[in-house]
């Protein structure tokens, strides 16, 4: 299946524009390919100020107010599982 593009049109000022056509002829680039990267790494950096602010958001309502990490709750629950393992195993019945 074929690709779908839309053409856009865009305006910069003249210096720029100027910059991005020598830039585009450096990297033996098209003008479109240069701005589609240009593009995605704006949306990337986007994203990644949007989790920044999610983090920064969780941080501030105490989410973790004991400040556990990742490695501390795995031990926990292995300790929790560890604790619990003489009740389960007592509890079950083996047929003959």
């Amino acid at each position: 299946m074929p690709t779908q593009t839309r053409v856009l049109s865009i305006s910069l000022p003249a210096e720029m524009a100027k910059e991005a056509e020598t830039l585009a002829k450096r990297e033996q680039r098209t003008i479109s390919e240069l701005f589609r990267e240009a593009f995605r790494s704006y949306r990337a950096q986007r994203a990644a100020a949007a989790f920044a602010e999610l983090d920064r958001i969780g941080q501030s309502r105490n989410v973790n107010p004991s400040g556990y990490t990742e490695r501390d709750v795995e031990r926990l629950v292995n300790e929790a599982r560890r604790k619990l393992e003489p009740e389960r195993n007592s509890k079950k019945t083996f047929k003959k």
